[in-house]
């Protein structure tokens, strides 16, 4: 057991102290913070724009270039993704901590660009692309609920962390 990691009941801090400072000195840390926000922006008018289309027949135009680029967007985060797991874990993909999100991220980034596939082959047909869309964003949200969990974690660490501390910091006095 790493001796910088605090042990919890149930689970294993996500980062040791080494993995935090390489994470809080990644510039990929950033771009994270920014790209996951701006994808989840993208994902919520693009779905507004999917629902439109097939519950009216109308925009599929729209629809279609706004999945697009919510699957470039995807590529963008997953590869920049790949990027900063190297950098703090000194792994490409799959790192301890991240492990099933990278997982169930593969299913994401097949289902996305499978719908890239159907539309520059013109298969499918205008409903089945958006069908195939709605099946691509019901694997993102399940993945991005993922990693907002993930987060949620880091900062419980963070907090249990600092109380540890102060906890020690009393007891030394």
């Amino acid at each position: 057991m790493d001796p910088h990691r605090p042990r919890r009941p149930g689970r294993a801090p996500l980062y040791t102290s080494e993995e935090r400072l390489r994470r809080d000195a990644s510039p990929w840390t950033l771009v994270q913070g920014v790209l996951a926000p701006l994808q989840f922006a993208v994902f919520l008018v693009s779905l507004a724009l999917v629902l439109r289309y097939l519950a009216t027949g109308e925009g599929f135009a729209a629809a279609t270039v706004s999945v697009v680029v919510k699957t470039l967007v995807l590529y963008t985060i997953m590869v920049t993704g790949s990027i900063w797991e190297k950098e703090v874990f000194g792994v490409w993909l799959f790192a301890r901590p991240f492990f099933w999100e990278d997982v169930f991220s593969m299913l994401v980034l097949a289902l996305h660009t499978a719908y890239l596939v159907a539309v520059f082959a013109d298969a499918l047909g205008p409903r089945g692309q958006m069908l195939l869309a709605l099946a691509a964003y019901a694997t993102y949200v399940v993945n991005a609920t993922q990693f907002v969990l993930k987060l949620r974690a880091a900062r419980l660490d963070r907090s249990a962390a600092a109380a540890a501390a102060a906890d020690a910091m009393a007891l030394s006095k």
